[in-house]
């Protein structure tokens, strides 16, 4: 360990060495039998939310839910978003319960501050909100993506999300196997995207997308928040995504970050300059990349917008696990939505055709909405195999009603009040 707090992982890596290791951390093949979540909310005021909440007053705020006996890992993003991640479960009963009960205590410490936790994919009443933490890394952040745009800065500090943690699947092929369920995720994800949009207002005003957040990802950076090509062989096509990417900062133990431009990891690892690179280096870089399906070693689905209401988030999540860990089900829904691969073309996700239509129509365009109730319905089919429990089925079906059979999604519904 650095003086500083910054680890330090040995030698310098070679680039041969990078690749070997991406390709053995990345994708961690195994049967699916844990699921994990990350939930992001915006903090508002609780009797208007149109009001601003002072960032003095926030930063009290979070004071308090930090001295929360809470199972989740609990952080906060540069606006202030709140952030919750559970622990690996082996069920998704297990998921939703824990996270469930982590977050009606933390609704219990916001509300006698006169604070509530708001479900939208980006802020309805206020643009751009301004950076709460002020950090090397998130200083780093705002100067590269402040390079290609607004987009970054509100992506930072507006924006909040419902994410996905699967198991990668098994080494084998078949509907489990890791090559389909990396296939599976980037299909499926223009999907969710349209199911569960929910950010047609930004700071006040109707931005004309279902999905502003998902707009916002797609505008984000030439490369930072894309996807590799679904089609090729995962391992490397990740590996060669990771080296090929710049990087967003070189740490340093003292001082500012270094904050270069173009500077590839792969270039880094060959020229040695601006310093070597190693392993953590590596594996930080690796937390900069923002593609909507992340491996990890297991797969992050990184798309979908923050829901409504208290308990909306758990629809997204149980829908994904069911048509994921269910064979049934995850080779249903794979036939359902392999014929959008032709409309997403060549291009990565999410900035093809078939995602920006997604983030733009909801399920108001067809070929979206004929596969959400492919989808949908097996997911109905699986939840019992997958021990979902009753309430968890009834909201599911609930959704599906309201929203899936008329082919709507939440920001269709989302009435806000401007002044």
């Amino acid at each position: 360990m650095s003086p500083s707090g910054i680890p330090r992982g040995g030698p310098p890596l070679t680039e041969a060495e990078a690749e070997d290791l991406l390709r053995c951390i990345c994708f961690k093949t195994g049967p699916p039998r844990t699921v994990g979540v990350e939930l992001e909310w915006l903090v508002h005021e609780l009797r208007d939310p149109r009001l601003p909440v002072r960032p003095p007053r926030l930063a009290a705020a979070l004071d308090t839910v930090r001295a929360l006996p809470l199972v989740s890992a609990l952080t906060f993003e540069p606006g202030g978003q709140l952030e919750l991640s559970s622990r690996p479960a082996g069920s998704l009963m297990e998921c939703l319960d824990s996270l469930a009960a982590d977050l009606d205590a933390v609704r219990a410490a916001l509300g006698p501050l006169g604070l509530t936790l708001s479900g939208y994919g980006v802020d309805p009443w206020h643009a751009p909100r301004g950076r709460v933490l002020h950090e090397p890394r998130y200083d780093a952040m705002e100067t590269v993506l402040d390079r290609t745009g607004p987009a970054g800065r509100a992506m930072m500090c507006d924006s909040a999300s419902v994410q996905i943690c699967l198991d990668a699947g098994f080494e084998e092929p078949g509907p489990l196997g890791y090559h389909r369920r990396w296939q599976l995720a980037h299909l499926l994800g223009a999907v969710l995207v349209a199911a569960f949009a929910n950010s047609p207002v930004h700071g006040g005003r109707r931005t004309g997308w279902r999905s502003t957040r998902q707009a916002l990802w797609a505008d984000l950076d030439p490369r930072r928040a894309l996807a590799p090509s679904p089609d090729g062989e995962p391992r490397a096509e990740w590996a060669a995504h990771v080296l090929d990417t710049p990087v967003m900062c070189v740490r340093a133990e003292e001082g500012p970050w270094a904050v270069p431009e173009g500077l590839t990891f792969r270039e880094w690892l060959r020229t040695g300059l601006p310093r070597p690179a190693d392993v953590d280096d590596l594996r930080y870089h690796m937390t900069t990349l923002f593609p909507p399906v992340r491996p990890r070693g297991h797969l992050e689905l990184r798309m979908m917008d923050a829901q409504p209401g208290a308990d909306g988030w758990m629809v997204p999540v149980a829908v994904t696990t069911a048509v994921f860990d269910d064979p049934e089900a995850a080779e249903s829904v794979y036939r359902a939505v392999k014929p959008l691969a032709e409309r997403a073309g060549q291009g990565p996700a999410p900035r093809n055709p078939l995602w920006l239509a997604a983030a733009r129509d909801g399920l108001a365009d067809a070929e979206l909405h004929a596969a959400a109730r492919a989808v949908f319905s097996a997911a109905l089919d699986a939840l019992p195999r997958i021990g979902a429990s009753e309430g968890v089925r009834r909201a599911v079906a609930a959704f599906h009603e309201r929203y899936v059979i008329p082919g709507s999604c939440p920001a269709d519904n989302l009435q806000v009040v401007t002044s």
